[in-house]
């Protein structure tokens, strides 16, 4: 059974910077794509990043490009999310999950969630 936590979630204020980390339990975790999302209460849970198996390949939601960086390391079957200069429209839970295919779109493992909060 495969097990996703996500940890490093907080308080910090704007400009601030956080690392999100997402420890994956189970075989194969270097086979699989990874991603960040994140959610606001009533709203939908939205894309922020996501890794290939390798991490050698990326992709950022705009708004995030060149404030957060998403890295992985296989040997620790883990995935981090980087977030530096945080804004107030960065408070969220944000969500790690396992893609089931690099492109697919489609995950099959999430974990609870960490929240993240930014004081203006």
């Amino acid at each position: 059974q495969v097990q996703l936590v996500e940890s490093g979630g907080g308080l910090v204020q704007t400009g601030g910077s956080l690392r999100l980390s997402c420890s994956h339990s189970g075989r194969m975790f270097s086979t699989y794509a990874m991603g960040w999302f994140r959610q606001t209460p009533g709203k939908e849970r939205e894309f922020v990043a996501t890794i290939n198996w390798s991490g050698g390949t990326t992709r950022y939601q705009d708004s995030v490009k060149g404030r957060f960086t998403i890295s992985r390391d296989n040997a620790k079957n883990t995935v981090y999310l980087q977030m530096t200069r945080l804004k107030p429209e960065d408070t969220a839970v944000y969500y790690c999950g396992r893609q089931t295919n690099w492109g697919s779109d489609l995950y099959d493992y999430w974990g609870p969630g960490t929240q993240v909060t930014v004081s203006s």
